[in-house]
Formats: structure tokens, C-alpha cells, sequence
């Protein structure tokens, strides 16, 4: 089976103006400098990308483009996955015809669909795409798991190959790789458990804190890969402390605050999401200061 996106996906930021609209000049900007700096593909309008405040349209223009300024060098996977089948459907259909090269379809939240209501709505949408996609399961956020069963149904339709798995459940990590083998692709959705679920098989990352460490994160990934445990552990074990203030309130706002830190045009946020607190942007530019990131 080919392997399309690589082991480091970035879950890119949404830049804003300061007037709250897109600043596609600035994700374009972004995603060049991801791409020099570890990212084998980036992850656009994900939950990071503040995904649920931007219009449909403002999506098509942002996976545009993202993938003019990256071109071949790099995957771009789009976020066209809802709540709504019908809309995640044409979501889907129209970020193909835009040239994006997967998509990622997150479990339907809000509405708690059961089993077998997942796996119609997965099924529904992949029958109308030719493109790769990763599922997401996020129960924090969409108050419903998808079980391992449910996946491995979704794993025999083609073009559904992989998962991003962000329970934090090892257990579960575990029923999914002995039930669905090597060739259906797991990635973690959170930085700080990549290392331990790369030893109960996951294939790699999307990652938020890359927007920062990338290419120390694929350092760590070809450690492993390499058999030089050690090392993997040892880049694992510095990089700790940043992954957990990337996450000390609500993601996208520590990474977002931390690239604006850096100078990145990133803008602020789109309500519901506001700033982080004055207190939050002190232990994120004391912890940049730390890895010498400013």
C-alpha cells in the first residue's frame, strides 16, 4: 500500500487579520516555512485550524492555497469533515477538484451518531471521493469514540486508510493495530503520546507543537525507526515540557500565541476562541525562551 503523506503532519494555525478575516498571504507564508522546517504534510482547517468559524468558502481558498505555495513538496490534507453528512460530502468534493491530495473527516460531533450511524456517514463520503482519508477520533471534543470494530469496517472501503487516534486510550491503540495490521495507518493526535504509540505501532503524528520543533519531532521519528531507542527517548524527554504548555488551555491559542511570539503574522482568533491570558503568555514565552525559540 502506498503511504502518500508521511509521518509528520502539521495541523496548521488559521492565520487572521487584524480585522478577523483569513489572511491567506499568511497561511501561504506559513506553510512554505513549515515545509522547511520538518512537516512532510500539512493538515489544513483541522480543529487547530479554528476550523468550525470559517465559512465553506473561506476553506476552498485556504486549501488552494496552501497547496499553490507548497506545490508537490508536500501533502496538503484537507479538514471537510462535520456534523452534517450532506455538507461534509460536498465539503469533500469540491477540496478534490481544488487538488488537495486527503482528506480529514472527523467523527460527526454534537449529534452523537451511534456505530453504525459513524460508519454510514465515513462510508457515505468516501464513495464520492477518489482522494486518501484519515478518520478522526476525537471523544473529547465530538462526545463519541468510534470503536476499533467500527474502523476496521471502515478499513476495507479503499480510499479510507488511516486514523488519527486522540483518546489517549493505549488499550484501544492496541485492539486497533493487532485487528487492523500494517497497512491501515494510525497517527497520533497528540504530541506528547507519539513516542509511546510508535511503540504499539502508530505510523506518526499530526502534530501541533511542529509549528515549533518539527524537524526534533522527525528527528525523534527516525530514532525510532532506526532502532536507537535511546535517542528517540532522549528527544522525547526534552521536548516534554513544550508539548504540555502547547496545551495548558484551549488549542489553537498557546501555539498560535507562541508563533505570533515569534513574529509569524498568525493574527488573533475568532470567537468563541479569545487570547490567551496574560499569565498563559508569560509561561509560553518563558518556555520559548527556554528552548531558545525567540
Amino acid at each position: 500500500m502506498s503511504r502518500p503523506w508521511g509521518r509528520v503532519l502539521t495541523a496548521m494555525v488559521t492565520p487572521f487579520t487584524e480585522e478577523g478575516k483569513v489572511n491567506f498571504n499568511a497561511g501561504a507564508e506559513l506553510a512554505s516555512y513549515l515545509v522547511k522546517n520538518g512537516s512532510d504534510g500539512l493538515v489544513v482547517a483541522g480543529t487547530t485550524g479554528e476550523s468550525p468559524t470559517l465559512t465553506k468558502e473561506e476553506k476552498l481558498e485556504l486549501f488552494k492555497t496552501v497547496k499553490e505555495a507548497v506545490g508537490s513538496k508536500v501533502s496538503v490534507i484537507a479538514g471537510t469533515g462535520s456534523y452534517s453528512t450532506e455538507d461534509s460530502i460536498y465539503l469533500s468534493t469540491l477540496a478534490e477538484k481544488v487538488g488537495v491530495d486527503g482528506l480529514l473527516l472527523v467523527v460527526p460531533y454534537y449529534n452523537k451518531p451511534t456505530q453504525e450511524g459513524m460508519y454510514r456517514h465515513f462510508a457515505a463520503i468516501a464513495a464520492k471521493t477518489s482522494l486518501p482519508i484519515m478518520l478522526y477520533n476525537i471523544p473529547s471534543r465530538t462526545g463519541k469514540n468510534m470503536t476499533p470494530d467500527t474502523v476496521l469496517r471502515l478499513s476495507e472501503i479503499s480510499n479510507i486508510i488511516a486514523i488519527k487516534e486522540s483518546t489517549g486510550d493505549f488499550g484501544q491503540l492496541t485492539e486497533f493495530k493487532s485487528k487492523l495490521g500494517d497497512d491501515f495507518l494510525i497517527y497520533s493526535g497528540d504530541d506528547a503520546l507519539l513516542l509511546p504509540m510508535m511503540a504499539l505501532g502508530a505510523y506518526g503524528v499530526v502534530s501541533v507543537v511542529s509549528h515549533l520543533v518539527g524537524k526534533q519531532i522527525k528527528e525523534m521519528i527516525d530514532a525510532f525507526i532506526a532502532g536507537d531507542n535511546s535517542k528517540a527517548l532522549e528527544i522525547h524527554l526534552k521536548l516534554s515540557p513544550l508539548f504540555k504548555t502547547m496545551f495548558i488551555t484551549t488549542n489553537p491559542i498557546p501555539i498560535k500565541t507562541a508563533l505570533a511570539l515569534q513574529g509569524h503574522p498568525v493574527g488573533g482568533f475568532r470567537l468563541p476562541l479569545c487570547e490567551a491570558s496574560s499569565e498563559e503568555v508569560k509561561i509560553i514565552k518563558d518556555i520559548l525562551h527556554k528552548y531558545e525559540l525567540i
